[in-house]
């Protein structure tokens, strides 16, 4: 799951139906997801604050070029799962890191996913309408 060079490290984060693969290798502090500045992929502030909030934890992103290449769900479930692969990075990086990121619950991996549709019903959890006579 983790790979680790000199220099290079990985990461993956998951949400909901997003994967993130976390690139972190030494350089000027650009963050690049699927080959494009990130404040062009997510255009709201608070998608741009999410994917920063792990580096403003640690203090120290202005050292690192991170790329990350996200598959799947949307664009909050890309972001978050973009937040938890740079902050599993940054723990391999510097095991120091990790008491102020959990503090931050920023390395907890959040497990809900949506529920199945079940058969006989609309969806997951909503019935056609009963009739008693």
């Amino acid at each position: 799951m983790t790979l680790s060079n000199m220099e290079n490290f990985h990461a993956i984060g998951r949400r909901k139906h997003s994967i993130a693969r976390v690139y972190l290798k030494k350089g000027k502090g650009s963050i690049k997801i699927n080959k494009k500045d990130y404040k062009d992929y997510f255009s709201t502030n608070l998608l741009q604050f999410k994917i920063e909030q792990s580096q403003n934890v640690v203090s120290n992103f202005k050292d690192y070029d991170i790329n990350v290449n996200v598959i799947g769900g949307g664009l909050t479930g890309q972001a978050e799962a973009t937040r938890l692969g740079i902050a599993r990075a940054l723990v391999l990086m510097d095991e120091n890191n990790k008491s102020a990121l959990r503090k931050e619950g920023l390395i907890t991996r959040d497990p809900r996913m949506v529920e199945r549709k079940k058969p006989g019903q609309r969806k997951a959890r909503k019935k056609t309408q009963f009739s008693k006579r």
